[in-house]
């Protein structure tokens, strides 16, 4: 069983901004949806290379891509839009670089998705009118209408409720302005850190009186906010009015340039504004999309300290906003929240966004009076919430958005409450969550957001391979459940063909009659009980034929709550054996682990857990085998595990190909040992009847020590570790091979005791041949068990040479090398040891028996009628009872034309094998396309949320009964 996390795992982590809805209003942002299925499948089309080999990690700096996507720089751009800020200069360059990356990072989302984003026309026309009421507290309040005011608020939101830090490429967290005319300019970065600093503060001596007075400093809070007001290079305010404040006429132009830069409003003027590039550092790829959509819109996140945000607005003004709290996400509160105090009207505003399960019933409830803003909020309501599942069914990550406005004496009152569980000594984290919670209430929603997070390279083929391998996936992911069965049927864990589950209860009866109704239902359509079977977990379910479907099942984390909570456990794990896919949605990091320990307990079960977090740390610690992705979010899951991947792709070739060699390389080597120890001992047991039991041995001590330490230790350790009974190739071509690991083909009770016996039969040999031929002479008992040793080696030797699949040179060295290592040590010994075991010696024994042609003879004989039985039953096997894997390994010796034609006529032969990869890259890249475009799998009617095929509609319509 195979349990994985959904984003960083399956997906790439990387987030580019697709769609928003604010106060119910829906903004396409057609033109940055186009853009995106654009480059998505010019990036698929330029995909070449196999697919498990030549791949670029994504990590490499080498690649032309940043490390991490979203600690990015900001581009300069045109001035003549909105999203001057974001249109890269040297888009030609990257673009060529873009073309020379790996295919695991073209087939995604680049770098320049997350902040090149279109915005859509309708809402840029609001943020203008919106804006022009922003000069003073009364405009703000009377001169923008609610819905302009909310716009102005959701996206100060996104800017706000984040813990994105700020750094530019030469000064790190600080927020450079510089001017489009003076961009050539060698001035020193401190005299440009001076204009900013005097810009923000008030010119008490120029001539021309500024919109707003201000007294803040930097650093401070703004009670009022500083406006910069649209000034033009020409304008009155010249080089002789800010003399004074400035210092020189040098420094007054700058002043003055930059200022009428800053002063550019969101139309477009000829004045244009330059950030120097400035790097967002986030926590998660979700906030720095974000950030980055607002910066589309010229909300700009400039800097970001312990205590003060400041934020530059369309208009080229900025706003200071005091950070009194940030209440960051958890996995129980599912959301995020940030305490400022508004510049402009003074209010203490909580701005909060999250998962909309959450958000949804944290809303505030509209009076019964006021029926006319009862009717708008409901409609406001259905309307996101329409939106939201739109989008989370097609396959996007969506986010609410909320504010709130405290009194002061209720903020008053919060923060001393949280004061006091920030400092208590017990209980403290219980306290905080509570005066979390007691805060994020009656919220008034915002709007939400959707990013995408496009899937990984090689994810559907990889599942698909797993599938055909008789291994079971679990997806575990905290998204929301039309999100994950969505990226569920684009990675090939659910087919359009399988009959889908879904459990959505809060109540223990329901949730049990449920469980019933589709075991009866799914018992009754195969013709067997599933929940008489024995619950037990061999290797997953066979390929379902059109008359026998698989079963895929969807359930979320209240209902495993309940299972939990209810002791449902049995009945569940009975429903989900007979699903070949399961997605748990809504899941926490503890269910995560729990449902890991449930399947390895319960059912005895090999389980493998990976993830990329650290919420995926738990599951990992519970598996059996740990695998961590080396992704967007630390190394907490890598350091956890047993096993570092850098993409999903890689455990294919782990599985497949890596678990099925070390499987038969330890099974073989296990069974060889155990058979080399029967068949050598038991020499000295079949003595044991020519001695009366005396416990005498007719092989010297030393040489029987000498046999497994020097003799017969290193040509199986080779074996155990360079044999390859498949190639590589071929095991990722034929994923049904693995199936043989799964019922221990090469290691189980009949392989061994059959093993066994041909140990002692080869030990009756070894001895019985010797005895007989020195029957009635007067040889010692050392010259006896002489040449009983050397053919014991001849022949232990041999029955490793036959069970190894794979020759290269260290084996021949390993081989060869111990014999000759046996025949040196020997004669040195019986040469030196005169007087070693008196009165037996074995002085000089060996020499004059390799002067013998008997001896030649015995050790040329023995070691062939020993081993015939067993080469007798290889090569039947191989000719007449041919296995899969022999099958495959006979693959191996054709060329290149002849294999594929064979592999052509297996797989026309087997049913089984119509999931499987081709040996052609083609299939790959296609399926490829079909996982990465998003509209390929929306457009497709079988590929929505339940799909049921013709003829079971009697399972489905008994599961909605219930």
């Amino acid at each position: 069983y195979i349990f994985s996390d959904k984003t960083g795992t399956l997906t790439e982590n990387k987030m580019a901004f697709r769609l928003c809805t604010i106060m119910g209003t829906e903004y396409q942002h057609d033109k940055n949806t186009e853009r995106l299925s654009t480059r998505t499948q010019t990036s698929i089309s330029d995909e070449e290379g196999p697919l498990l080999e030549g791949s670029v990690s994504i990590n490499n700096p080498q690649n032309g891509a940043s490390d991490h996507r979203w600690k990015c720089p900001m581009l300069t751009g045109q001035p003549q839009s909105i999203l001057s800020g974001h249109q890269r200069t040297d888009c030609t360059s990257q673009t060529k670089s873009m073309m020379h990356c790996g295919p695991s990072q073209r087939a995604a989302c680049n770098d320049s998705i997350e902040k090149d984003i279109v915005p859509d026309e309708g809402l840029l026309k609001r943020i203008r009118g919106a804006v022009a009421h922003m000069e003073s507290p009364t405009q703000l309040n009377a001169g923008t209408g609610l819905e302009s005011a909310c716009i102005i608020d959701f996206f100060l939101a996104l800017t706000l409720c984040n813990t994105v830090m700020v750094s530019t490429a030469t000064q790190p967290r600080q927020p450079m302005l510089t001017s489009s005319l003076s961009k050539s300019s060698t001035e020193p970065l401190s005299k440009m850190h001076q204009v900013l600093q005097k810009f923000k503060t008030a010119r008490k001596t120029s001539t021309c009186p500024p919109s707003h007075p201000s007294s803040c400093s930097p650093g401070s809070l703004c009670n009022e906010p500083l406006l910069l007001p649209n000034v033009s290079p020409s304008s009155s305010c010249g080089a002789g009015s800010a003399e004074g404040d400035v210092g020189s006429g040098a420094d007054s132009n700058d002043n003055l340039s930059v200022t009428a830069e800053a002063g550019r409003n969101i139309g477009g003027e000829d004045e244009d504004i330059v950030d120097e590039d400035i790097y967002y550092e986030a926590e998660s790829p979700d906030e720095a999309a974000l950030v980055h959509a607002a910066r589309a819109y010229n909300f700009t996140l400039l800097s970001r300290t312990p205590d003060q945000v400041t934020i530059k607005l369309p208009h080229g003004g900025l706003l200071s906003f005091e950070l009194l709290h940030t209440l960051a996400f958890d996995s129980t509160r599912k959301r995020m929240s940030v305490i400022v105090k508004h510049p402009l009207t003074n209010e203490i505003v909580v701005y909060t966004k999250g998962a909309d399960s959450v958000i949804m019933d944290l809303l505030e409830h509209v009076g019964i009076d006021d029926l006319e803003e009862q009717e708008k909020h409901r409609r406001i309501t259905e309307e996101t919430q329409r939106h939201l599942d739109r989008y989370a069914s097609s396959g996007l990550r969506t986010l609410c958005v909320a504010k709130k406005v405290l009194t002061d004496g209720e903020y008053l009152k919060w923060a001393h409450l949280r004061h006091e569980a920030e400092t208590s000594i017990e209980q403290r984290e219980p306290l905080m969550m509570e005066t979390a919670l007691r805060l994020e209430t009656n919220l008034k929603l915002l709007g939400a957001t959707a990013v995408e997070d496009c899937l990984q390279d090689g994810v559907p083929s990889t599942i698909a391979a797993f599938r055909a391998a008789g291994i079971v996936t679990w997806v575990l992911t905290g998204d929301k459940q039309e999100t994950a069965v969505y990226i569920a049927y684009a990675c090939k864990l659910l087919h359009p063909n399988d009959v889908i589950f879904t459990l959505n209860s809060e109540h223990q009866d329901i949730c049990e009659a449920l469980l019933d109704c589709i075991l009866d239902d799914v018992g009754k359509y195969n013709g067997l009980d599933c929940a008489a079977s024995k619950l037990t977990a061999n290797f997953a379910p066979t390929s379902s034929s059109p008359l026998k479907p698989s079963f895929g099942l969807v359930i979320d984390g209240k209902t495993l709550s309940v299972i939990f909570q209810g002791n449902l456990q049995k009945k569940f794990l009975e429903v989900a054996k007979c699903c070949q896919s399961v997605v748990c949605c809504r899941s926490t990091p503890r269910q995560k682990s729990m449902v890991v320990e449930l399947v390895r307990d319960r059912l005895k079960a090999m389980t493998l857990a990976i993830g990329d977090g650290s919420n995926d740390v738990n599951m990992i610690q519970a598996a059996d085998v740990g695998i961590g992705i080396t992704g967007q979010e630390g190394m907490q899951a890598v350091m956890a595990s047993d096993f570092a991947i850098s993409h999903f792709k890689y455990l294919r070739k782990l599985l497949l190909v890596h678990g099925h060699w070390c499987h038969s390389r330890l099974a073989n080597m296990i069974i060889y040992y155990f058979y080399k120890n029967v068949a050598y001992v038991n020499l000295l047991f079949w003595y044991q009847f020519y001695c009366g039991f005396s416990g005498s041995s007719m092989i010297d001590y030393w040489l029987m020590i000498f046999f497994n330490l020097l003799f017969t230790s290193l040509p199986p350790l080779t074996c155990g570790i360079l044999d390859k009974d498949v190639s590589a190739e071929m095991l990722l071509e034929f994923p049904e091979l693995y199936r043989s690991c799964q019922r221990s083909g090469a290691y189980n009770h009949w392989s061994f005791w059959i093993t066994m016996l041909d140990a002692f039969y080869q030990s009756l040999v070894c001895f019985f041949v010797p005895y007989f031929t020195y029957q009635g002479s007067n040889i010692d008992i050392f010259t006896f068990g002489t040449p009983m040793n050397t053919l014991s080696l001849f022949t232990i030797l041999a029955h490793l040479a036959i069970e190894t699949k794979t020759w290269t040179w260290l084996h021949w060295v390993s081989m060869i090398g111990s014999i000759a290592f046996y025949f040196l040590i020997t004669l040195v010994y019986s040469a030196v040891c005169v007087t070693c075991n008196s009165p037996s010696d074995p002085y000089w024994i060996i020499q004059r028996q390799m002067t013998d042609p008997l001896f030649h003879l015995v050790c040329l004989i023995t070691p062939i009628l020993a081993l015939l039985p067993r080469y007798l039953i290889r090569s039947l096997q191989g000719t007449l009872f041919s296995s899969p894997l022999l099958k495959a390994r006979q693959l191996d010796n054709l060329d290149k034309d002849q294999q594929f034609q064979a592999i052509r006529v297996w797989k026309g032969l087997d049913n089984s094998g119509n999931d499987m990869p081709n040996l052609t890259e083609s299939t790959d890249q296609s399926r490829e396309k079909h996982a990465n475009n998003p509209s390929a799998v929306t457009s497709n009617p079988a590929s929505q949320f339940v799909s049921v095929p013709v003829g079971i509609a009697d399972i489905r319509s008994s599961v909605n009964r219930v």
